[in-house]
């Protein structure tokens, strides 16, 4: 199912960085007891808190959401257009 990939991608990323669910709740300006809630898939993951979720692992919302298994920034939305 989509939201279960979404949960669990959440955690992995916080793990791939060594944070805990209190420094990343820090990070998104959350309790750590909500963002834990996030990750257990208890609470819906509010649009904006997705977006800075994948800004601040460097990946996209379609990753994040299970659309993709691609996980870096596709390179035509990093080039800077003149």
């Amino acid at each position: 199912m989509l939201g279960d990939h979404m949960y669990q991608r959440i955690r992995d990323l916080r793990e791939d960085r060594d944070l805990t669910q209190a420094e990343m709740a820090q990070i998104l300006y959350c309790s750590q007891q909500v963002y834990s809630n996030y990750e257990l898939g208890q609470r819906d993951i509010p649009t904006k808190v997705l977006i800075s979720l994948a800004k601040y692992h460097q990946t996209t919302t379609d990753y994040l959401l299970g659309l993709t298994n691609y996980r870096g920034i596709p390179k035509e939305y990093t080039e800077k257009s003149e």
